[in-house]
């Protein structure tokens, strides 16, 4: 390994909610590409399940990275990000990311791929879900209105008025 260069992560390491994620992967299953609805309008994914000696775990290429794997192929993903969903660990890929070919060598077959799949660690609700990535502003005005949202405003005004009040 070259100085400076990082060791590629491990099926088995992925958490929820991290980005920039760089692996390496044998495509184990790919789906073809189909069109789907979201709160940002019709998207184009392809899923597939990779995986690596530690286990496996179901990708989600969207966009323009949607189809372009292989089954069998060897790649590296770069600057994916991770997802939870149903308790499971999810891997993307889009636009940020890339997708390169490596030697086949470098992953194991398929058929040396164990089953084992990465489980959440995060509680229900607490790991990305889909494609929500906000860079810094949330849609719509950026302010959160949800049920919880506002029972934590309720929450700031009742120990506003309890400060106040107090000598």
């Amino acid at each position: 390994m070259a100085e400076g260069e990082e060791e590629s992560r491990k099926v088995s390491s992925l958490r929820g909610g991290e980005d920039n994620v760089d692996i390496k992967v044998r495509v184990i299953s790919v789906e073809p590409p189909k069109t789907i609805h979201t709160q940002r309008g019709d998207r184009t994914i392809s899923e597939a399940i990779v995986g690596d000696e530690t286990g496996r775990v179901k990708l989600t290429a969207w966009g323009k990275q949607a189809g372009k794997l292989e089954e069998g192929q060897a790649v590296e993903l770069k600057g994916a990000w991770t997802t939870v969903y149903r308790g499971q660990v999810q891997l993307n890929i889009g636009s940020r990311g890339s997708i390169e070919k490596i030697e086949d060598s470098e992953v194991p077959r398929p058929e040396d791929i164990p089953e084992t799949t990465p489980k959440a660690e995060t509680a229900p609700g607490q790991g990305r879900g889909g494609f929500r990535r906000s860079y810094g502003r949330r849609p719509g005005g950026g302010r959160r209105s949800g049920p919880q949202a506002r029972a934590r405003k309720e929450e700031r005004r009742k120990e506003r008025r309890a400060s106040n009040r107090s000598p």
